[in-house]
């Protein structure tokens, strides 16, 4: 979520890319025991569990799996199937060796074993005298990344579970989903395997439960994941009926709102604000009945097929322990206790966390933790960058120029995700029918390592030298296949990917026959267009080591003080008279730490720091140039103007509050919007101080029809300023009116901590707001109470207005200069959700803060460090490689009109002089390759077909157009 792109898809070319990189070890079934030592020389005992396999001999073939006798419960698939007791954990495994279940393997044979998979291994792998090893690493840092494990509600049998065979967690729900699950995919009810028609989802089991689970957080993904899973089911399933029961439906991250009414609106799903207490049997037929009262207060009954229970996040007792032996201090709840100002930084020096460790959270969150960890990292040992690098050795690439097309295709079932509606064995026996094609082969997944392996060694036996995917989209897997192609000797771009699985699975799951005749097209077009490929080297080019960082708050100084620790050059601009943006007006994090104080040493840092330049009351006025090589011109005041170079950019600008236009703001002097009032309340201002009954009214400009998203940190902030006031006066009156309150992750400690001070809580819903008016002695305020079930009236000293977050005005001006995209709020938009959540598809710009999404203090500072990480990594090379797709300019066809000149959106085409052979000087266009884009606007402008896009040539195009049209032309000529 909020894209439903298939998960192994998206992290499938990671794992490939961790198992092949020269710096990376893997050290698989092995754990931690102890660390020892100081930042910058630490050592690390490892302890490693046999596998009973050697890793060196597997070539993962297959024959001991499928010859073993023992079954055994999978775990991988939580228990809903069973696997062999030598085994992979899944197909996509990195590494991928097998490995053995000495459990599975005792109970089969007594006190020996069976051996039937040592005598049938082709290449001896099986090794049952494995034993236990114990490694010693020395480092100069360790970022605990230790991830989590689901809640277990076996032992609260309230649900069920354990107990009712229909009722099952969400993790078992996705294997049941997943088309490379046990079940391929195919919803059944497990207790007599008939179809499902109703599905009942019950929102926080084992998250918000101090006294079954102990686990008073909310685990912040269970509401996301719940609502995906529900959306999947019915696409697949539409006359299926699936109901949702929550508490608070908690979505408050980008585009997270518009998912959650998208699930609504468009797929029907019925969303009950009700906690279900326990699930009953109904009949013989494993029927389920759940008892809860409606919106109208009456108590309802309803009968479902199949209940799924939304499991929470915690962390495992070994983990515990080993952060305590470390010496890591955690919070009540188990995770990791950081400082707000330091999210991945640990009590001890050189040691980071990241990720669910640090406390619950979605991918994006838990990615960018991982990057600011590493840039944590790097700041940290910066003085030896370099010195135990290893460098793959330059690999030989073979001149197929002179040589006919030898084409090879991949034909990738993807489990079932492609292979489930195309009929891919068709779509691979056509693939050999086409010309030049010498070689087709059908993979179950094709971007995993050892098809990666399998495409090398076919590319070497059958002497291939094009090479054609028939797989899921480029824009995430390509350069994961360009990468293995060149491994194999052959140029990198002599590729060509045919994505049959958005434009052919996805788009005509229904159609099974029209998305195989048109995964033939897509596999034909592709081959007719790699035939006219030829090599191309990329681009290389200087890097310029400092960085252009506008805004300065928060984020832009935290990215600054990292990237100067680095080593680089640090620019900022600033558009007002002082740094700090909008943490100038916050007073507090959500665990109490004090801004004011942070915030002065962290401006006193940068302004101290050697490497770091403040322009203040300055703007970007222009941009050209690319990436590792940008000039801008900062404009400072109305005439001073300034060129500055540099390699990369960091977007950190801010947003601004919303002022209110409803709710009398601004009639009213008592209505006042919540930065205001923290600031009367730290004046001791008299309406405060004097106050007995005050009204916080949550969601005002936001999760509305304008403005369709949560601004994230505004439950929380009043949540803190009504347990202040009530603190400070107990017999004080203090209400809260929300729409769904979203203290997510460890946030829900204060949401206790208020209902038990006697904080009242009053929901209402966005058609309901409530109503406002002047009185005598006060502020009257009416809201609809969903527990009396009738209108309340509460005369208020003060209303609070928790206004929404807005995107920067300025946004609009630096994305045209930059070529950046925004989304329908105006944030910027990302290159991707999940995998590049700093980064643009603009190579070069990140972005950081409440530039991208409304987001509280600490998460804009892990975003910060974040785009630091990649920033850093960027500028610690020598020089860049870019993409060779550039325009070429035919010098036979092009007459130099210019037409190209004029719609280039680059400035990457201009009229140079040219003196020819007679000494007269003329005109002529020229391509800036650095500055070209490959857009291809001129390739389509051009009248004389003079200029087009390396890899997507007037040939290749109409190759792949003639090749579409060929079976339309065959049908013309049977019919003539």
């Amino acid at each position: 979520f909020p894209t439903n792109d298939c998960s192994m898809c998206i992290i499938a070319p990671k794992l490939v890319e961790c198992g092949r990189h020269p710096n990376i070890q893997i050290m698989t079934l092995s754990t931690v025991h102890d660390v020892r030592g100081r930042a910058g020389d630490f050592t690390v005992r490892i302890r490693e569990h046999p596998r009973y396999v050697d890793l060196t001999r597997c070539i993962a073939c297959g024959q001991c799996s499928a010859s073993c006798p023992q079954d055994v419960d999978d775990s991988f698939n939580f228990f809903i199937a069973q696997r062999k007791a030598v085994y992979i954990k899944y197909p996509q495994a990195v590494p991928l060796k097998y490995q053995i279940d000495p459990e599975a393997c005792i109970r089969l044979a007594g006190k020996g074993k069976c051996g039937i998979c040592a005598e049938i291994c082709p290449s001896g792998a099986i090794n049952f005298d494995d034993r236990e090893r114990e490694h010693e690493l020395h480092v100069g840092a360790v970022v605990m990344a230790l991830g989590f494990q689901t809640y277990d509600p076996i032992g609260a049998k309230v649900w069920g579970y354990g107990v009712y065979p229909n009722v099952i967690t969400s993790l078992q729900f996705e294997r049941y989903l997943s088309p490379g699950g046990p079940t391929g995919g195919v919803l059944t009810r497990p207790s007599d395997h008939m179809p499902v028609k109703r599905i009942a989802f019950l929102q926080c089991i084992g998250s918000r439960d101090k006294n079954r689970c102990n686990n008073e957080y909310c685990s912040t993904v269970c509401c996301m994941y719940a609502i995906k899973e529900a959306m999947t089911v019915r696409e697949n399933n539409p006359d299926l009926e699936v109901t949702i029961f929550y508490t608070d439906m908690r979505t408050p991250g980008k585009e997270f709102d518009r998912y959650y009414e998208r699930a609504r609106s468009e797929y029907g799903v019925r969303f009950i604000r009700s906690r279900i207490h326990g699930v009953e049997p109904q009949g013989k037929r494993g029927d389920l009945r759940l008892h809860y009262v409606n919106s109208m207060g009456k108590q309802v009954e309803e009968l479902f097929d199949l209940v799924v229970l939304s499991v929470g996040l915690e962390i495992p007792d070994s983990m515990v322990r080993l952060a305590e032996k470390i010496g890591i201090h955690m919070t009540p709840d188990r995770f990791a206790s950081i400082s707000a100002f330091m999210p991945v930084h640990t009590s001890q020096k050189g040691i980071f966390t990241c990720g669910a460790f640090n406390g619950p959270r979605d991918i994006p969150q838990s990615v960018i933790g991982g990057s600011a960890a590493a840039a944590s990292v790097a700041a940290l040992l910066t003085s030896v960058r370099h010195s135990q690098t290893n460098r793959l050795p330059p690999s030989h690439e073979l001149d197929v120029s002179a040589e006919e097309p030898r084409i090879g295709v991949f034909v990738c079932h993807c489990g079932t995700n492609i292979a489930g509606v195309v009929d891919v064995e068709q779509v691979a026996d056509f693939a050999a029918t086409l010309p030049k094609v010498v070689h087709v082969t059908r993979n179950l997944f094709t971007c995993a390592q050892d098809t990666q392996d399998l495409i090398i060694q076919q590319i070497v036996e059958k002497k291939l030298n094009r090479i054609v995917v028939a797989a899921c989209t480029p824009r995430t897997h390509e350069p994961l296949f360009r990468k293995t192609i060149k491994s194999a000797g052959i140029n990198e771009y002599l590729i060509e990917m045919a994505n049959i699985r958005n434009q052919s699975a996805w788009v005509h799951s229904h159609e099974p026959e029209t998305a195989t005749n048109k995964a033939k097209d897509l596999v034909r077009m592709a081959v007719a267009k790699v035939s006219g490929h030829i090599a191309r080297k990329p681009l290389r080019l200087p890097v310029v080591p400092s960085v252009l960082i506008i805004g300065g708050g928060v984020a832009g100084m935290t990215a600054a003080l990292n990237l100067a620790d680095q080593g680089f050059h640090i620019h900022i601009v600033e558009k007002t008279t002082q740094l700090g943006g909008n943490a100038l007006h916050l007073f507090q994090t959500w665990n109490g730490e004090h801004v004011p104080q942070y915030l002065k040493k962290l401006k006193e840092a940068v302004q101290q720091h050697p490497l770091i330049e403040v322009a203040y009351t300055s703007t970007v006025s222009s941009v050209s140039g690319h990436v590792g090589n940008f000039v801008t011109t900062v404009r400072t005041g109305t005439k001073k103007k300034r060129v500055i170079k540099h390699g990369a950019v960091i977007i950190t600008t801010g947003a601004k509050r919303y002022i209110p236009e409803e709710f009398e703001y601004g009639k009213i002097p008592k209505v006042v919007a919540s930065i205001e009032f923290d600031k009367l309340h730290m004046h001791n201002e008299t309406r405060v101080v004097n106050g007995k009954t005050f009204v916080f009214i949550q969601c005002v400009g936001s999760r509305n029809t304008q403005r369709p998203y949560c601004s994230k940190s505004c439950c929380t902030h009043s949540i803190q300023s009504a347990i202040k006031l009530k603190k400070e006066v107990p017999s004080r009156q203090i209400y809260i009116l929300y729409r769904d309150i979203r203290t997510y992750g460890q946030r829900e400690r204060i949401y206790t901590q208020a209902r038990e001070l006697g904080i009242v809580f009053i929901n209402y819903e966005l058609h309901g707001p409530p109503m406002i008016r002047k009185a005598d002695n006060g502020v009257l305020v009416e809201v609809w109470d969903h527990v009396l079930h009738r209108p309340l009236e509460i005369l208020a000293d003060v209303v609070i207005l928790a206004a929404a977050t807005l995107a920067n005005p300025d946004a609009d001006h630096l994305a045209k200069l930059f070529k950046l995209p925004l989304n329908h709020d105006g944030f910027y938009q990302e290159a991707h959700a999940k995998l590049r959540p700093v980064e643009f598809n603009v190579d070069g710009v990140f972005v950081a803060g409440l530039a991208h999404y409304p987001k509280p203090l600490e998460e804009s500072i892990s975003q910060a460090l974040a785009a630091a990480a990649k920033a850093g990594r960027l500028l610690a090379r020598k020089e860049i490689s870019l993409e060779p797709t550039f325009a070429l300019i035919d010098p036979e066809r092009c007459d130099d009109c210019g037409i190209c000149v004029d719609v280039c959106p680059f400035g990457a085409i201009k009229f140079i002089d040219f003196r020819g052979g007679d000494g007269a000087v003329r005109k002529v266009v020229t391509v800036d390759q650095v500055h070209c884009k490959g857009c291809g606007i001129c390739q389509g402008t051009c009248p004389k077909r003079g200029i087009s896009i390396a890899g997507f040539t007037f040939g290749q195009i109409e190759a792949q157009i003639d090749a579409a049209l060929v079976e339309e032309n065959e049908v013309s000529e049977v019919e003539i």
